[in-house]
């Protein structure tokens, strides 16, 4: 079944694009996610749309379901790189280790089966955080050494 962008941000959001309570939503419903894997479902629904559909669909046809969203990862951190390349005007791949980390990690959340649905909003979203930050700080350490 294809899934338009607009239907799958009213699947993800809860309110179609442009709605005054998307943002609220989208912050809401990653943070709070009751894993870091369902965190990436709902976070940046609009990238995530297009990542699907042309990055991680095309790659689950030759790889893996893991290999795929590690690709897929690695690819969104890339892009990030290039964006903040021309910005800057130097090249560091600060953002494709940073995405091949958090890849990771969803990958052991799956494995690990983790699930803190019955935790409270608050921690859930403290879970996600520590795990956003603690990807960014080990990234920052490996790219220094």
């Amino acid at each position: 079944m294809n899934i338009t962008l607009s239907q799958y941000i009213i699947k993800r959001n809860g309110v179609p694009i442009g709605s005054s309570k998307s943002l609220r939503n989208n912050l809401y419903r990653s943070l709070g996610a009751k894993n870091f894997s369902t965190f990436w479902k709902y976070w940046n629904p609009i990238f995530g749309y297009y990542l699907g559909k042309f990055i991680f669909k095309p790659l689950k046809k030759s790889f893996s379901v893991s290999i795929s969203l590690i690709f897929t990862f690695v690819f969104c951190g890339f892009i990030h790189d290039i964006v903040t390349t021309i910005v800057r005007g130097k090249t560091n791949f600060f953002f494709t280790t940073w995405f091949f980390i958090m890849s990771l990690i969803v990958l052991l959340s799956k494995m690990l089966k983790h699930d803190f649905s019955k935790q409270n909003w608050i921690i859930r979203a403290c879970i996600n955080l520590l795990l956003i930050s603690g990807s960014f700080v080990l990234t920052n350490h490996i790219l220094n050494i």
